[in-house]
């Protein structure tokens, strides 16, 4: 882990993890760029005008990430796992009280090109995109898991097997599966 991880963020988060709060502090530097080129690159493919800013995203996940209090942080490729999560979560609950705000509309947009361009259509509602999630969780979770470490974060296949605990090999089969089940369910097609 040290080429991948050269400043300690694997480190700090060990001993975040066994309960020394003083290490959030020396984390943020550490990981602040790449979760803010992250939410950035990933908010550049919002609506025009979108109420939420990357950095607003990024601290707000970040402070869900810190907080969490059952975690057996184990490399820097699961704490950017789990910000996938809470950036998600993040999106999510925005669309829904923008939505709840506006009588059936304000669906927040977002492209589905950082999931490698296999979807026809160029945006899709995020709401969507979490309820698909959701339903794919419920019966295979780590498939679920793979398609938001890839859409949310951007990390590689080697990071995901790594966070997943599974092989290359076995990221890449199942990420064919995966993107190929998100298509039908956000086509309407469930069959």
């Amino acid at each position: 882990m040290q080429e991948s991880d050269p400043k300690g963020v694997t480190r700090l988060l060990i001993d975040l993890g066994n309960g020394d709060e003083r290490v959030i502090d020396q984390m943020l530097p550490l990981v602040y760029d790449e979760l803010h080129r992250l939410a950035g690159h990933y908010m550049g493919h919002e609506r025009t005008g979108h109420t939420l800013q990357p950095t607003a995203l990024l601290h707000e996940a970040y402070m869900r990430l810190v907080d969490q209090r059952r975690v057996d942080w184990k490399n820097r490729a699961q704490f950017f796992g789990l910000a996938a999560q809470m950036m998600r979560r993040v999106l999510s609950n925005h669309a829904r009280d923008r939505a709840a705000g506006k009588r059936g509309g304000g669906a927040l947009q977002v492209t589905l090109s950082m999931a490698e361009g296999v979807f026809e259509q160029p945006t899709v509602d995020v709401l969507a995109l979490d309820a698909a999630l959701d339903e794919l969780a419920k019966f295979d979770e780590r498939k679920s898991r793979l398609i938001e470490l890839k859409f949310f974060t951007g990390l590689t296949n080697e990071e995901i097997a790594g966070t997943l605990g599974v092989s290359t090999a076995t990221v890449e089969r199942e990420w064919t599966l995966a993107r190929a089940w998100l298509y039908r369910a956000l086509n309407g097609d469930r069959s």
